[in-house]
Parts: structure tokens; sequence; C-alpha cells
């Protein structure tokens, strides 16, 4: 299967995932993209594309169920601006070996997380 087929066929099951939980899908995105060798740099940075996609067209699914507070996502996301220009900045002095761990340790506090909280 050449790459541009195996990325379609991964970005389906990212789609998928990101609208159903809600979580962007670069924490798909983000191993596939190192797997094929991506540096960490341009692994962050190409799945932020990926991540535009495929938001717009989670937003557009969601609404249609008005399932959308738009006024807390715009504020979420004003205070995100900041945030997204200092990240790119501070991933520039990381290696990719060392991302690898700093993402690996966020994914399984995460998994822990929703895996021991209870409801």
């Amino acid at each position: 299967m050449n790459i541009s087929v195996t990325l379609l066929v991964c970005g389906l099951f990212v789609g998928l995932g990101a609208s159903f939980t809600g979580l962007g899908g670069g924490f798909l995105i983000i191993p596939l993209l190192l797997f094929l060798g991506y540096s960490a740099q341009k692994a962050v940075g190409t799945s932020f594309v990926a991540i535009l996609v495929i938001a717009a067209s989670a937003l557009l699914a969601h609404n249609k169920f008005a399932n959308v507070d738009y006024r807390a996502g715009i504020m979420l996301g004003l205070g995100g601006i900041a945030g997204a220009q200092l990240g790119p900045r501070l991933l520039e002095h990381v290696s990719t070996a060392h991302f690898k761990k700093i993402f690996a340790a966020i994914l399984l506090a995460l998994a822990c997380y929703l895996f021991f909280k209870k409801t």
C-alpha cells in the first residue's frame, strides 16, 4: 500500500475517533507520523493540518445535532492562542527521542485518569 493510501485510510479512522471522542486526532496522528519517520517537530506541525480539516468537518456534524457551545469554544480557543504560539517554540528545543517519551507519558497519564476515574 503506498503512503497516500495509508494516510487516507488512517485519516478515516482518526476522523472517526476524533469526532467521537473530541480529542482532536493528534493522539493518533502523531504516533503514526513518528512511525513513518517524521521528526517530532514535523509530526506535530503536520498533525495540525489534519486536525484543522477534521475539526472543521466534525464541527459541522456536531452542529447538526445542536451539540456545540460556541461561546465556550471561542473562549477556549482565544485562551489557547497564546499556548499555541508558545508550544512550537518550546518544541524546537526537544529532540524527537525525548518528545516520544513525553508524549507517551502524557497519553499514559490520560489513559490512567480515564480508566480509574469514578463517574
